[in-house]
C-alpha cells in the first residue's frame, strides 16, 4: 500500500480567506464610528488665530474737584459718562455734565455778606438855613475891601451849604454874581457845631473906586436848596456900626468849607 500525502482542501483554504476578509471589514468598520483618521502627512493648521477680547474697563465715577463746603460751593467739574472703548469694552462714567457747578447758595469766592449791604445808620442831611444856622460878617484887612461870612451849624443834623450865599445888601434890587473860578468840588456839609465860609469883594480896586459906591447897613443872606431854589427867611447878620462899603463891582464866592480859601478870590 503506498503512502498517502494528505493536502489541506480548498474549501478549508476559501473558508479560512473569507473569515479573514470579515474580520478586516469588521475592524474597518469600528474605526470609522469612532472617528479614527488614518494617519499620513501632518496638516498644517492655517486658520488663523482668534484675537483675544480686551477685558472690560470699569471706570466708575470721576470727580473733579471735590466739594468746598466752607464757601457755600459744591462741586466742581463733575465729569461722567459712557464712553465706548475701541476694543469693545465700556468705560462707564454715569452722567456727563459739562462741567456743571452745582450749590446755587455759594459763589466762586463764597458767599459775599455785608459787602455794600449795610444800611447807611448816619442821620440824613438837611439843606442850610437861617433855621439851622448862624451867620456873622465879618470886614477883614486883607485882601483889602472883603468881607468873610461865617456859618455855624446850630442843629442837630448835618447840613449840606448848597452854591453860594444870595446877598441883599439894603433891600437892592439884584444879588451879587459869583465867582464861578471858587466852585468846590463838592458841597459843603457842615455837621453840627461845624462852619462853613464865604468871601465877599465889596468894591473895585484897592480904594474903592468902582461905579455906583455906596454905604449899605444891613444885610441879608439867603440860602439855597438842592435845587437852586432860595431858602426864606434870610439871615440878617449883623454890620459894622459905619456899615460897609459897596459898589457895582460886588462879588461872592461859594460856600467853602475854609476861610483862607473863601479870601483867595
Amino acid at each position: 500500500m503506498s503512502a498517502y500525502t494528505a493536502r489541506p482542501r480548498p474549501r478549508a483554504r476559501l473558508l479560512a480567506a473569507a473569515t479573514v476578509a470579515l474580520a478586516a471589514l469588521s475592524l474597518t468598520a469600528c474605526n470609522d464610528e469612532l472617528g479614527v483618521q488614518d494617519e499620513g502627512a501632518a496638516q498644517t493648521n492655517t486658520t488663523a488665530p482668534t484675537p483675544t477680547r480686551a477685558p472690560e474697563k470699569t471706570g466708575g465715577t470721576g470727580q473733579t474737584g471735590g466739594s468746598t463746603e466752607g464757601n457755600s460751593s459744591t462741586g466742581g467739574n463733575k465729569g461722567s459718562g459712557s464712553t465706548t472703548g475701541s476694543n469693545g469694552g465700556k468705560a462707564s462714567g454715569g452722567e456727563s455734565s459739562g462741567g456743571r457747578t452745582s450749590g446755587g447758595s455759594g459763589t466762586d469766592a463764597g458767599a459775599e455778606t455785608g459787602a455794600n449791604s449795610g444800611s447807611d445808620t448816619s442821620a440824613s442831611s438837611v439843606p442850610c438855613s437861617s433855621a439851622n444856622t448862624k451867620v456873622t460878617a465879618q470886614l477883614v484887612t486883607r485882601p483889602i475891601n472883603h468881607m468873610l461870612l461865617t456859618v455855624t451849624n446850630t442843629g442837630t443834623k448835618t447840613c449840606d451849604l448848597y452854591y453860594y450865599p444870595a446877598l441883599n445888601f439894603d433891600d437892592a434890587q439884584s444879588v451879587p454874581p459869583v465867582m464861578k473860578e471858587s466852585q468846590p468840588q463838592a458841597v459843603t456839609t457842615l455837621t453840627p457845631g461845624q462852619s462853613g465860609y464865604a468871601g465877599a469883594a465889596l468894591a473895585g480896586g484897592d480904594n474903592g473906586t468902582g461905579t455906583h459906591g455906596r454905604t449899605a447897613k444891613s444885610l441879608a443872606v439867603y440860602f439855597f436848596d438842592r435845587n437852586n431854589n432860595s431858602i426864606s427867611p434870610a439871615a440878617t447878620p449883623t454890620l459894622p456900626t459905619n456899615g460897609v462899603h459897596v459898589d457895582d463891582t460886588l462879588r461872592v464866592t461859594y460856600w467853602l468849607p475854609s476861610a483862607q480859601d473863601a479870601l483867595t478870590y
